[in-house]
């Protein structure tokens, strides 16, 4: 692939829903048997892994004799809270038998958006690590609602990868690639490098039942742990030898390298913020002043306010278009915003009485996305 795979020590390894579950037959044992395996040998190798896993949901099914996912959301939620501790009692028992020690860790949204929570669920995953325990990680579904959910463990993955700051982010799923098509018919990509926007019209939505991903969810991921400077790595995971392989120097799935250099410290959180609490709209001059000149975002260049946020929030900015290239952290909230919108940074005070800021955003606390 062009990338030496070996160096990675840090590894947060999905695993989906379409792997562990057979259909009709609940989740698959000897396939957790042979990622325990698998994982206690990279352990011994010195390397560090963490698993983003699906199935809370598919092993609620199982146990509650489900045929057909549940629709609204507190059956969700209940099945999964059935499920969770039902998936966790399998994974202790497969790993226990390789003498490996895992515990789980449930996140929302909220755990990255929320600054302390995100250095307390970082200090917790990293501590777990200094254990030699390999953490199991998964969305709180049994407590998520729709404002605070992240809504796909593709997406949980690769805010994990960026949060403990791993080398290498993998999705295991049940095709070998990401897959485009061309004038020679059905082609898999090997490596792709920098931006992946083109690719959306290659993606596909769900393909199981149990599910809730599929090949957009796992390009938007590679394109989150690019923002902090991380490869994904998307293959086929039925066989778990795979990411030995892998990480031996064999060439598998495919691999999507980022080019800009990686966000660190608080920018990251910034950046990787997926549910920002607004929306600002500036015009071209203002964009052009921040993306091409790195500057900050003053009132006189702001169009409009979406949405209601208080000074400190993540908000993101659009252009007139309607198109995302920043996101950063307000110095005022949305109605005071709306009240100096337009205006030059001498007349903040006239308007509102004080000043917290010459700058609605300052560009130490502004994250590109383009």
């Amino acid at each position: 692939m062009g990338v030496p795979l070996s160096k990675f020590k840090r590894i947060v390894l999905k695993i989906g829903s379409s792997l562990l579950v057979r259909p009709s037959l609940g989740i698959n044992r000897n396939y957790l048997d042979n990622l325990a395996h698998q994982v206690a040998l990279l352990k011994e190798e010195g390397r560090e892994l963490l698993l983003v896993s699906s199935g809370a949901i598919a092993a609620g099914m199982e146990r509650l004799n489900l045929k057909e996912r549940p629709s609204s959301i507190s059956e969700l939620q209940a099945t999964a809270a059935v499920g969770q501790g039902f998936l966790m009692h399998l994974y202790e028992e497969a790993f226990e038998r390789k003498k490996v020690k895992v515990a789980q860790v449930l996140l929302t949204h909220e755990d990255f958006r929320d600054r302390k929570r995100y250095l307390n669920a970082r200090s917790t995953l990293l501590t777990l690590l200094s254990f030699g325990v390999v953490p199991i990680i998964n969305e709180n579904d049994s407590v998520a609602i729709e404002e605070i959910r992240l809504g796909d463990n593709d997406t949980l993955a690769a805010l994990t990868a960026s949060l403990v700051d791993a080398e290498l982010l993998v999705i295991f799923t049940d095709v070998e690639g990401f897959f485009v098509e061309g004038p020679e018919g059905r082609k898999l990509l090997s490596l792709v490098k920098g931006d992946f926007r083109d690719l959306e019209v290659f993606a596909h939505g769900p393909g199981s039942k149990v599910g809730t991903g599929g090949m957009l969810t796992k390009l938007k991921a590679a394109k989150l742990a690019s923002r902090a400077g991380i490869p994904t790595l998307i293959v086929k995971g039925s066989d778990p030898e795979v990411l030995k392989k892998v990480l031996q120097g064999e060439s598998f799935g495919t691999l999507f390298v980022p080019e800009r250099s990686k966000l660190t410290g608080k920018k990251r959180w910034i950046g990787l913020n997926i549910k920002p609490k607004g929306t600002i709209i500036v015009d071209q001059g203002a964009k052009e002043a921040i993306l091409e000149r790195g500057k900050s975002l003053l009132p006189s260049g702001i169009k409009e306010v979406i949405g209601d946020f208080q000074r400190g929030d993540t908000v993101r900015l659009k252009d007139e278009e309607g198109h995302d290239f920043a996101q950063g952290l307000t110095n005022y909230s949305s109605r005071e915003i709306r009240e100096i919108m337009g205006l030059k940074t001498y007349q903040i005070e006239e308007v509102l009485g004080y000043k917290y800021s010459d700058e609605v955003i300052h560009r130490d606390n502004l994250v590109l996305l383009e």
